[in-house]
């Protein structure tokens, strides 16, 4: 995870592993002088980490997690999904806007994914569970895109010549469509009998309409703090 000087949030999912990785031992050849260096310089960096540094957040850095998200429709949802980039964010309602938008995006793909994974276990006889199937991934599809729009002009606010105020009418348009379409995916399910798949279904789709429902509020607070 890495904040660029323009304040954009990017994520490599290798990137943390990489320090979980141990080095072999026997490879390495370690002088007393080198021993010496290396403790000095691990002194020193920890102590800059401690000052500030993005991966490790300060108190308050999760007070303001905890606050922003108390505006939401799901707090302790918000909270959850969010505080472990308190770091990263940094008090910074836009990173947490973008941030929201990167987490409802994840959940989002990983639901529209496993609907498209599901239509061939469903019974097509049952055409009212088929259709309410069918009907349910293509609004993900939808939903996904519509996030995906969101994250793309977040990254290039006050990059493109227009006002951030109307980028982010755009993105709060996109994201109030996507929940829609997530919203949309459920009501086709009110005729469906109650059953194994329309249980899990709906389930995981509320699930995603949460952290969707929280990207919007987020993404509405930053957007009343830019001026006109």
């Amino acid at each position: 995870m890495v904040i660029s000087p323009e304040g954009e949030v990017y994520l490599n999912p290798s990137y943390e592993r990489k320090f979980c990785r141990k080095t072999k031992t026997k490879d390495m050849e370690v002088q007393p002088s080198t021993t010496l260096l290396f403790f000095f310089s691990t002194t020193v960096l920890l102590a800059s980490t401690t000052a500030g540094h993005p991966f490790f957040p300060t108190p308050d850095d999760t007070n303001f997690i905890r606050q922003s998200c108390e505006t939401t429709r799901y707090p302790d949802t918000c909270f959850a999904s969010l505080s472990g980039y308190s770091g990263m964010v940094q008090r910074d309602s836009g990173r947490l806007a973008k941030m929201a938008i990167h987490v409802a995006l994840s959940k989002a793909t990983h639901m529209a994914n496993y609907v498209s994974n599901i239509t061939s276990q469903i019974d097509n006889d049952n055409t009212t569970e088929s259709a309410a199937i069918h009907d349910c991934s293509s609004e993900f599809g939808d939903a996904v895109d519509e996030i995906k729009n969101s994250q793309r002009e977040m990254k290039r606010l006050g990059w493109t010549g227009e006002s951030v105020k109307f980028q982010l009418s755009n993105v709060q348009t996109w994201m109030s469509a996507a929940l829609t379409n997530e919203d949309t995916c459920t009501d086709g399910f009110q005729d469906v009998a109650d059953g194994e798949i329309e249980a899990d279904v709906c389930s995981r789709v509320a699930a995603v309409k949460e952290v969707t429902s929280n990207a919007l509020a987020l993404v509405n607070i930053y957007a009343d703090k830019i001026p006109a």
